[in-house]
């Protein structure tokens, strides 16, 4: 998950991430924030609840966060339950709603045994539903590893702004 704030909300963020307001980030604050995070996301597999856990952080500078160009990292994996040949993964993500700009999108996958049947998401992508296809994969219990992206502010203000140049029409729409 790449979280990046923007010039506009770096403030409210990051009294939220330097607790104690000395002007920097400590591992204690940043392991704090991280857990934060993943408590505002609900991750589940078929229906199924998903557990996710930290599995490595990385935040930029101070002074890159207040420029707008300091991207804040977090990877999370999670244990996935057996499951069929059709999966679908649904996120939603209830983090900061008040002043984030959500975009999720799934990349090919590397393994040709896994194919993309369908990716939907509510306008706000705050909720996003994947699913996909997997052929000569065992059923066994596997490991899941997830990488959000948040854009920059100026970057999701265009695409939410309407039909800028460039910008495709919006995605399939969810409930929520």
């Amino acid at each position: 998950m790449t979280l990046t704030p923007g010039v506009a909300v770096f403030r409210l963020l990051i009294s939220d991430i330097d607790t104690d307001a000395n002007g920097a980030i400590s591992e204690a604050e940043q392991r704090a924030y991280a857990s934060r995070v993943l408590r505002d996301l609900s991750i589940a597999i078929d229906g199924h609840p998903l557990t996710p856990r930290l599995l490595a952080m990385r935040f930029p500078t101070l002074e890159e966060m207040k420029e707008g160009r300091g991207e804040i990292q977090l990877d999370f994996g999670a244990d996935l339950p057996r499951g069929g040949r059709h999966r679908k993964l649904t996120i939603e993500n209830r983090h900061q709603r008040r002043i984030a700009a959500y975009q999720v999108n799934c990349l090919v996958p590397r393994d040709p045994r896994i194919r993309i049947a369908a990716q939907n998401r509510n306008f706000s992508q705050s909720l996003y539903e994947l699913e996909y296809v997997q052929t000569g994969v065992r059923s066994d219990p596997a490991f899941f590893r997830i990488a959000l992206r948040w854009p920059r502010m100026a970057r999701a203000a265009r695409a939410f702004s309407g039909r800028a140049a460039g910008v495709p029409a919006p995605p399939p729409q969810i409930g929520r």
